[in-house]
Parts: C-alpha cells; sequence; structure tokens
C-alpha cells in the first residue's frame, strides 16, 4: 500500500476554520495580526491554499488542539496519504474487520507502535478478505500507521458506517465516476414498504452503496444479493450490509447488470432498484434478441424499460418489483408499445408519483414503479393504481386521511420531502388497491385505479398527476364548499393572531456598534456539565440490527422528530423503521434540537414542547439537554441555530453538515439569558403564526382553484 512520500495536502480558509473550530473571520484575523502564520503554497489571490502540514504545526505551536471529528481525521488523513494500486479496498476490509472489535480493542490498536499496528491491520483486513468483491491482496507498511490509527478510531468512536462513507467518497473522487448518488434512507424505506409480505430473497441489479438491500434487510430479508457497475460501490455495499444485516446472506458482484448479469438464475421473492437513468449504450445492439424481454425489445432509448423487463425475468410468479424511474418513462412516445404489453399483460400494478426534491436529480420528481410477475393461471388484472404524492397533504387528510398526515399539512411544500406524509399517502392507497383492485374507489386528487382498458389507447400515458386529476370530479359539491369555508375562516383568525404577535415588541437598539461575545463551544459547555450532547443513534452500527419490536415504552411504539419537523413547526411524524434500540434517548421538554443539515428552509433550532416529548430525535437530528441551573432552553436555541453560528460549525460541499460540538454560545449570566430567552420564544411564535397563516392561505387557494375549475364551486352570479 505505501509509496513514496507525497507533498502534503492543500487546505483552503474554511478547511482551516473546520480544523480549529474557530469561524472563517478568526482565520482571517490571524492570517492578518500574525507574521508567522503560514505563506500560502497555492491557488489564487481571492482563494489560497496552503499547506496543511504547516497549519498544523502552528496551530499546535499556538495550542489549538484540532476539534476534527474521528471522520473529518480520517478524510483528512487520507489527503495526506499516497496509497497503492489497489485503492481503498484493504481499508474497507479494515473496517469490516474492525466494527466487530470492541472499543477497548479498538483504542488498543490505536496505542500500538507503528510496526505492530500496521501488522495487526493486516492480520484483522485478511480474516475478511473473501468478503469484498475484487479486492486486492491485503498489504499495509510502517507508512500506513497515521491512516489506519486514524480508519480504528472512526470506527470506535462513530461507527463502521460512518468510516465507510469516508472511503467511498474518496475512491469515487479518485475513480472520476459521475452519477453515483445514494437513495435518501426514507425513500429506501418506502420501497421496501411496499413489497407485500416478507421476501427472504432480495436483489438490486444497481445496489449503489446498498441503501434499498439494507431497507429490505430491515424488513426480514435473509438473502441480499447486489450487482453494481463500479467495483468501489460493489465493494462499500457489500461492507455495509454485512455491517447493517450481520445475519444475512450477502453476495454482491461489480458488472454490468444488463450486459453481464451476476445471477443469471437467481428467482428472487423482490426486486428493489434505482436504476441509471438517460443511459443510451446499455447493449440495446447486443441484447437485441435476450430472453428477459418478454413484453418487448426495448427501445434503444429506453433503457429505464430495460430495468424494468430485468427485474421482472428475476423474480418469482408472483415476485414483486419496486424501481425509481424518472417521469418520462411513463409518456415518452418510444416506450409506448413496451408500456402497453406491461399493463396489458397485468406486470404493472401501480405508478406512484413523488415531489421534486425527494431524490437525486432533485429537480424532477420522479417515479416508483411496482411490477408484480404474473402467475401462470393467476387472476386476471383489471386495473393499475396512480398516486400523487406530491398531491397537498390537505387533501388525503380532509379526505379521512391518516392523524400523521393531517399534522403535516403543508409541509410537502418544503425543501426538506414531508417522507411521512409521502409515505403516508403512497402506501395508505397502496395497501387499500391490493385488499380489493377491483373495488377500490381511490382517493380524489390523490389515488386512482384506472381501468387496463382505459390505458391502452394511442400513447399509453401513465403519468399519475394526468390520470390522478381526472378523478377530482367525484368531489362532492357541498362537502368542497363547507371545507373551503371553513379553511377561510380558520385563515381570517391566523392572519389576526399573526398581526397581534408582529405588533409585539421586545428588543432595542444595541447603540452605536454591535454588541460582541465572548463564546464557548458546545463541546467546552458539554465538558463542563452545563449541557449534555446526546447521541441519536446507538454507538455501534451493530446494535442498528436489533431494535425494539414493540411493547409499551418501546421505541418502536414512539414517533420521531425529524430534521423536516423543525424547519416546518410540525409534530414528531417519523417512524423509527429499525434504526433504534432501548438504549436511544428520549425527547424532554426543554431539550434543544438543531438540524444536522444546514439550510435556510426554515429554523435550524427549536425548544422541545409537551408535543416533542417522549419522541426520539431522528438521524438528522442533533439534541441538547441544558442544565436549567446555568443555561436558559430559549436562550440556547437561538444562538445555536443562528445563521453564521451554523456556517462556522458545518462542514461539507453540497450539503453542509452541521458538527454539533462546534457550535459556539455567548457566556452571559443566568438573568441575562432569560431576557434574550424570551425575545427568541417571540421571534419563535412569529415565525410559526406566519408559517400557519401560509399554509392556511395556500390551503384556501387551492380548494377554492380546484373547486371552481373542477365544477364543484360556481363564481357569484353564475
Amino acid at each position: 500500500m505505501s509509496q513514496p512520500p507525497a507533498p502534503s495536502a492543500q487546505v483552503t480558509a474554511a478547511e482551516i476554520s473546520r480544523i480549529a473550530g474557530v469561524t472563517r473571520a478568526t482565520v482571517s484575523n490571524w492570517r492578518r495580526r500574525h507574521e508567522d502564520f503560514p505563506e500560502p503554497s497555492g491557488g489564487t489571490e481571492s482563494s489560497p491554499l496552503y499547506d496543511l502540514e504547516s497549519v498544523r504545526a502552528w496551530l499546535a505551536s499556538r495550542g489549538h488542539a484540532s476539534a476534527a471529528t474521528p471522520s473529518e481525521e480520517l478524510r483528512t488523513t487520507l489527503r495526506l496519504h499516497a496509497h497503492g494500486g489497489g485503492g481503498t479496498s484493504d481499508l474497507l476490509l479494515l473496517v469490516l474487520a474492525a466494527a466487530g472489535r470492541s472499543p477497548e480493542e479498538l483504542t488498543a490498536a490505536t496505542q500500538l507502535p507503528d510496526a505492530d499496528l500496521a501488522a495487526r491491520a493486516q492480520r484483522d483486513a485478511a480474516s475478511t478478505a473473501d468478503a469484498v468483491p475484487a479486492a486486492e491482496t491485503v498489504r499495509f507498511e510502517t507508512g500506513d500507521a497515521a491512516v489506519l490509527r486514524a480508519l480504528y478510531a472512526c470506527v470506535r468512536d462513530e461507527g463502521g458506517q460512518a468510516a465507510l462513507g469516508v472511503l467511498a467518497e474518496r475512491e469515487l473522487e479518485d475513480s472520476a465516476a459521475s452519477g453515483a448518488y445514494q437513495t435518501p434512507a426514507p425513500l429506501a424505506d418506502l420501497l421496501a414498504r411496499l413489497i407485500p409480505g416478507s421476501p427472504a430473497r432480495v436483489l438490486d441489479a444497481a445496489c449503489g452503496s446498498g441503501t434499498l438491500l439494507a431497507a429490505a434487510a430491515r424488513r426480514g430479508a435473509r438473502e441480499l444479493y447486489g450487482q453494481d457497475t463500479l467495483p468501489v460501490q460493489a465493494r462499500r455495499s457489500a461492507v455495509s450490509l454485512m455491517l447493517t444485516a450481520p445475519e444475512a446472506t450477502v453476495a454482491v458482484h461489480a458488472a454490468d447488470s444488463l450486459r453481464a448479469d451476476a445471477f443469471p438464475g437467481l428467482d428472487a421473492d423482490a426486486v428493489l432498484c434505482n436504476p441509471p437513468f438517460g443511459v443510451r449504450d446499455w447493449g440495446h445492439d447486443e441484447l437485441v434478441y435476450d430472453p428477459r424481454w418478454a413484453y418487448g425489445v426495448p427501445p434503444r432509448a429506453e433503457s429505464e424499460l430495460a430495468w424494468v423487463q430485468h427485474a421482472l425475468a428475476h423474480l418469482t410468479p408472483g415476485g414483486y418489483a419496486a424501481l425509481l424511474l424518472p417521469p418520462a418513462t411513463a409518456g415518452r412516445a418510444s416506450g409506448r408499445r413496451v408500456r402497453a404489453e406491461l399493463v396489458r399483460g397485468g406486470a404493472l400494478r401501480a405508478v406512484i408519483a413523488l415531489p421534486v426534491g425527494a431524490a437525486v436529480p432533485l429537480h424532477v420528481g420522479l417515479q416508483i414503479w411496482v411490477l408484480q410477475r404474473p402467475e401462470p393461471g393467476g387472476p386476471e388484472r383489471k386495473s393499475v393504481l396512480f398516486v400523487d404524492t406530491a398531491a397537498d397533504a390537505a387533501t388525503a387528510a380532509g379526505r379521512g386521511g391518516t392523524a400523521a398526515t393531517a399534522r403535516t399539512r403543508g409541509a410537502s411544500r418544503s425543501a426538506s420531502p414531508d417522507w411521512a406524509g409521502i409515505t403516508a399517502r403512497a402506501l395508505g392507497a397502496w395497501r387499500a388497491f391490493t385488499e380489493s383492485p377491483d373495488t377500490y374507489e381511490g382517493e380524489p386528487g390523490v389515488a386512482h385505479a384506472a381501468g387496463v382498458v382505459d390505458l391502452l389507447d394511442d400513447v399509453v400515458d401513465l403519468t399519475p398527476a394526468r390520470l390522478v386529476r381526472a378523478s377530482r370530479a367525484e368531489v362532492d359539491p357541498a362537502e368542497l364548499s363547507v371545507e373551503a369555508a371553513t379553511t377561510r375562516r380558520n385563515l381570517a383568525e391566523a392572519a389576526k393572531s399573526l398581526a397581534r404577535t408582529a405588533g409585539q415588541e421586545g428588543w432595542s437598539a444595541a447603540g452605536a456598534s454591535a454588541r460582541e461575545w465572548r463564546t464557548a463551544t458546545a463541546s467546552d459547555l458539554s465538558r463542563g456539565g452545563a449541557l449534555t450532547l446526546l447521541r441519536t443513534l446507538p454507538d455501534s452500527v451493530r446494535n442498528r440490527g436489533q431494535a425494539a419490536s414493540g411493547g409499551d415504552g418501546r421505541p418502536e411504539t414512539r414517533a420521531v422528530l425529524t430534521g423536516s419537523d423543525i424547519a416546518t413547526g410540525s409534530g414528531p411524524t417519523g417512524e423509527p423503521m429499525g434504526l433504534y434500540d432501548d438504549t436511544a434517548p428520549v425527547i424532554a421538554v426543554g431539550d434543544v434540537l438543531v438540524r444536522a443539515v444546514a439550510s435556510t428552509d426554515g429554523p435550524m433550532a427549536r425548544v422541545a414542547g409537551e408535543e416533542d416529548a417522549g419522541a426520539l430525535p431522528g438521524p438528522q437530528v442533533h439534541l441538547f439537554r441544558p442544565d436549567p441551573a446555568r443555561l436558559d432552553a430559549w436562550f440556547l436555541a437561538g444562538f445555536l441555530g443562528a445563521e453564521e453560528n451554523i456556517a462556522g460549525a458545518s462542514t461539507g460541499s453540497t450539503a453542509l453538515t452541521v458538527i454539533p460540538g462546534r457550535l459556539r454560545v455567548p457566556l452571559l449570566p443566568l438573568q441575562e439569558q432569560r431576557r434574550y430567552g424570551e425575545a427568541f420564544r417571540h421571534v419563535h411564535a412569529l415565525r410559526a403564526e406566519a408559517q400557519r397563516a401560509t399554509r392556511l392561505a395556500e390551503e384556501t387557494a387551492r380548494l377554492l382553484s380546484g373547486g371552481l375549475t373542477g365544477g364543484q364551486l360556481l363564481p357569484l352570479g353564475a
């Protein structure tokens, strides 16, 4: 693995601020005030780069210990380290081995001399060599000790999945691979839950990092088969699945599933897949006579229909598949004949439209296709279900939707998808349809079962929004009129309440200049006992499969407060979905909750109230528990959620992840904290009233507009 020493990595000013745990403004001050601050070693005048080792030495000389998390330390150490042609395969093996060790064993490994550490790591990695596709022979040497220590520490403190993500991120960068995007966990769980029953054998023919197979494992699958074109993704998926589902049989291969199917004889109980979109060179010419094309040869521009038929070919009769596809697949002219055969043959059971932003590409509203391989002599399929989960949650709530759906009215318009509402609408309609497909009545504006004969026209357009909109004429005019009048009255009351709240004043100008603060980090306050920072998940990824399954007070009976709930001001709407065990922290009144992904869409922090008490903090939520004798909760929430504070404590390029220990809080007497706390409480109330009024205004406009265009309401004088 070792090569001749490489030059030190170069870092930006922003990266220096993250390493030191300070703001970028502080780094700028250092550059101006300290003559011995390292000179730029690259970059441009406006965006200079600095030698990382020189920066570290300068920080150490002034007593600045690194504030980087273990995963960031691993990422930085990898940048400094020159590794051989085997890439990170050997380190992936080491992650798998290290995840099976106790924290004490991992700590002991980090304390070994360099030569002994390399020998220990080589033995550990070699013990799992058969688990990773196309892994190279493991070779660790003394020069690898820094990386090995960082990796062991990362697995010990943050779990194997965190270390795995850093390694995969590095190798994807090195291979210049593009188009490798992870399926969001809530979406993966939705796809898995759309498969009826408890399938034991599940295939993902474009498995990526293994998110869909992990979701299947959480629902009881015990044989997991995956294939991916990118070797790094196949290797990452294999290790990730073994960490997530240690009891399952895992087989992952690196190859093109359409051209070189690694499981030609496999009949799976279920197929889950998020295949690549818009690929023209998928093998059309060489696969034209392939026996998988039972519903017609996919056109050259329709690689998605090749993946659909590949999935059907791998199912046992009666087995189900759920695929995530671009919306063009439902209506593109070139795919009309194949779509018609899928409908006519009873293979297509449902098309579910997702809102824009649910998954990459974020500007497109993707669709889930649910398919079933027909059984010889099985029942005739007379209809196909269409669901539009992008429809306003209020539609479902007003037509008998769940309490969870009603609780999240308007949240679907948030930049963070309302996964609770999306899941409720999709699963509610799908389960009702599968129980009685011939008598299913649907939900106006949300779900509709279209007859096969009606779908087989000249275009065979399977776009859910088009078919669901056509069902709105079924709404009763009197019912819609009453609902619109009630919503309009609620809007008028909300507008008055907003005006009253906005009219209250609780602040004054600071004077000629802004007040300056002496601050401490959340980590410092935690060490001093002023607050407790609670982890939202069990310490070890191995515990993720040990979720409680029910019973009074057990985690599976509790709701989960998500980052989207904080942004939209709703109550807890998430579901545990097997991510928690009985050691998971429970939210109490007065806790401060901070979103883990930085965004300007809604508030970043809030104080837990009675409606939040007893819920579990979601994976994207940090929980701070202040000592009320030393910290005021509203004061803490106001400063933790400040835009500049969040920016200074975040890391990443596209998605900014908040490092909770870096957030800073002014050091003020408790009495003064309470004055600030009251001001922040007022700001929170103002925002909540504004959000409520906005949601009601949008709902009123939607009801009136839909009623006028649907014929249920008439303008005055008509």
